[in-house]
């Protein structure tokens, strides 16, 4: 008596369920609400893009319009709220018009990183081998350079325009993505719904897309959002160390830099920056930590 292996006998995925429920997605981000901590980053968050989004409406100046006569009292007043800087632009104005860049480079980073530190992690941990050896030596050669001083040699050369820090910060960041990525597959690549797939004659790229990748993904969400609240940092130290956006569009981080130095007269200057840094990167790790949370409760 013969007997036959059919698809419905071979493990699932469990992912795949999750994929057949149109609506798995919306239950998931409903479930954001029953933890605390992913409630306060999603707020603060989402408070930031409102204020981005709406900084050409409901920011009181022109970021880089000069009120000469407020540089006399640069301190808070009903004409400028958060008062202004020393060359008598409005801070408020210029910290919201800020946030505009640092929640589009941030983010297009961190999603470059992922995209590309997750094939390279995929490869090396599926394929094994010599394949394994050569992008895992490639990733430990660019994590041993210096961050900082890598930042200001490939800035200096190509230029410290947007789309180049994103591609600085993509490229610097893959290899950690792939050493996560890299991690778990060498540990779901022995699972039996990965087996079953092979024996469904399906080829390494559905495997490690769908088969491994889609299990792969919560730890790799909550590694993303930190990466995001790193990069904002990120971009402050670029910004205060002269090579990040160029002036005079607001940046947070030139904005510390340039006004620092009047910390003891006027110290609400660099303060102002750096509160909001704070608080943006605050709520992406609390987003991560509340992740991490319902992660460990599935």
């Amino acid at each position: 008596m013969s007997t036959r292996v059919t698809a419905e006998a071979l493990p699932a995925s469990p992912c795949a369920a999750s994929r057949l429920r149109p609506y798995a997605w919306w239950r998931r981000l409903a479930a954001l609400g029953e933890s605390t901590p992913a409630s306060v980053g999603v707020a603060i968050v989402l408070a930031w893009v409102a204020l981005a989004l709406l900084a050409p409406l409901i920011a009181p100046y022109p970021p880089n319009a000069n009120d000469m006569a407020a540089l006399a009292h640069a301190t808070p007043s009903k004409a400028h709220w958060l008062g202004t800087d020393q060359l008598g632009r409005d801070l408020l104005s210029r910290i919201l018009w800020g946030a505009r860049p640092v929640l589009v480079i941030a983010p297009l980073a961190v999603l470059g990183a992922a995209a590309l530190g997750s094939l390279l992690g995929l490869v090396a941990g599926y394929h094994g081998r010599w394949i394994d050896l050569v992008i895992t030596r490639a990733c430990d050669i660019v994590l041993s350079f210096p961050v900082i001083i890598l930042y200001m040699i490939i800035l200096a050369h190509f230029g410290s325009s947007a789309w180049n820090i994103i591609g600085v910060l993509t490229l610097t960041k893959a290899p950690i993505i792939a050493r996560i990525v890299r991690g778990m597959t060498l540990d779901l690549r022995e699972r039996e719904y990965v087996a079953a797939a092979k024996m469904r004659g399906e080829s390494a790229l559905y495997i490690m897309l769908v088969e491994i990748l889609p299990n792969a993904r919560g730890p790799l969400v909550v590694d993303m959002c930190l990466r995001t609240g790193y990069n904002v940092i990120i971009l402050g130290a670029l910004g205060f160390l002269g090579i990040g956006l160029p002036p005079p569009d607001p940046d947070w981080g030139g904005m510390v830099k340039d006004t620092y130095g009047l910390m003891v007269v006027w110290p609400h200057m660099a303060l102002l920056p750096c509160a909001a840094i704070s608080s943006l990167v605050v709520g992406f790790n609390l987003l991560a930590v509340g992740l991490r949370e319902l992660g460990l409760r599935d």
